[in-house]
């Protein structure tokens, strides 16, 4: 029978973070990619493998979960549990404050860290919620289990002040709070900030809206969560049209030191040869050539449409010139995977197994 101890929330975030960062080269066992049968098989494995990132970005967290509750420090003090939906994604019960972690898992080749955080300051006041970073990669690049190649953890308070301190900037850009919703049930209740892009404003209107910054004193142009400060903000957006930003707080646009340090180390590991940057942009060749292509097909089929003879004489020559482009790149991801990977033709018999 475990020993019980007696830990507050920063040691158990301290001891569950040791654990987390062991991680780096585990093995989850939850889905395996078998490998391609053939070098095309290959090049379209690579234009495809990204879409699996949120489902196994999904089994990865539900298992870090399971791996915290499994360690043997925490046995005798309480229970990791997941929190589906909720923030954060796991919490230890049997402490207070009530430690956590948001997990975030990170697929490399995709093309960013597409994962938000919006929730805001006012959710961190006791910092006991960290946010666990994962990157990972099947075994091989493109086939085999999800393994973890890299782990970083940071302060989920540090996140959202170095958000919000990006990203704020009246009377261009705001940041709001969300409304009080206290009273409300907790699957009712709004923690998420949000982001508001000014909106084509007059210069009327932005001699306005600087009047009105600059009554709010020399640090009125700095963020805070506060009820006083928002009040001020929702006061500007009276003289100004916002819209809502929906590219706000994806955490590779965030800027935090932590996690910018981390995701320049993923990128320049090296993996079967090459770095994460160099494979991620090997794969990009092929869609880049595509994505050509298909903006040359759309073209033909809209100058036929109108009777534009020019239109459809340029479109057949950009196609021309696509469709050679994807050969080449085609043709290079498909040395790259033979000479790095090892991936060659089977023959007839084994693609029917």
């Amino acid at each position: 029978m475990a020993k019980r101890m007696n830990m507050d929330t920063k040691e158990i975030l301290r001891i569950a973070g040791d654990h987390l960062e062991k991680m780096s080269g585990h093995e989850f066992d939850v889905l395996t990619v078998e490998p391609p049968v053939s070098p095309e098989a290959a090049v379209n494995l690579s234009k495809i493998i990204s879409k699996l990132s949120p489902i196994l970005g999904n089994l990865i967290e539900f298992n870090v979960v399971e791996f915290l509750d499994n360690q043997e420090e925490f046995k005798s003090l309480g229970t990791w549990k997941r929190q589906d939906p909720g923030f954060p994604d796991a919490i230890f019960d049997g402490v207070t404050p009530q430690p956590g972690f948001e997990i975030k898992a990170w697929f490399p080749l995709s093309t960013e860290i597409t994962a938000r955080f919006k929730d805001s300051q006012n959710h961190f006041l006791n910092d006991n919620t960290n946010v666990c970073m994962l990157a990972w990669l099947p075994e091989k690049i493109l086939y085999g289990k999800p393994k973890i190649v890299d782990v970083v953890i940071v302060s989920g308070r540090s996140v959202a002040k170095a958000r919000d301190n990006h990203y704020h900037n009246p009377p261009h850009y705001i940041v709001l709070e969300p409304e009080n919703t206290s009273s409300r049930t907790s699957n009712l209740q709004q923690t998420n900030t949000n982001g508001y892009r000014i909106q084509d404003p007059t210069e009327d209107q932005l001699l306005k809206a600087e009047e009105l910054i600059s009554s709010w004193g020399d640090d009125g142009r700095s963020y805070k969560p506060t009820p006083e400060y928002q009040s001020k903000l929702r006061e500007l957006m009276n003289i100004c049209n916002y819209r809502l930003d929906t590219n706000y707080a994806k955490m590779d646009r965030i800027v935090h030191p932590g996690l910018e340090a981390f995701k320049e180390r993923v990128l320049s590991t090296t993996f079967e040869g090459m770095t994460a940057k160099q494979w991620d942009q090997l794969f990009r060749l092929s869609s880049k050539a595509e994505a050509k292509l298909r903006k040359a097909v759309s073209a033909l089929e809209t100058a036929e449409e109108r009777g534009d003879k020019r239109g459809v004489q340029k479109a057949e020559l950009e196609i021309k010139a696509a469709e050679k482009a994807v050969d080449i790149a085609d043709a290079r991801v498909i040395q790259v995977l033979e000479e790095r990977l090892n991936i060659k033709e089977e023959d007839a018999d084994q693609l029917l197994e």
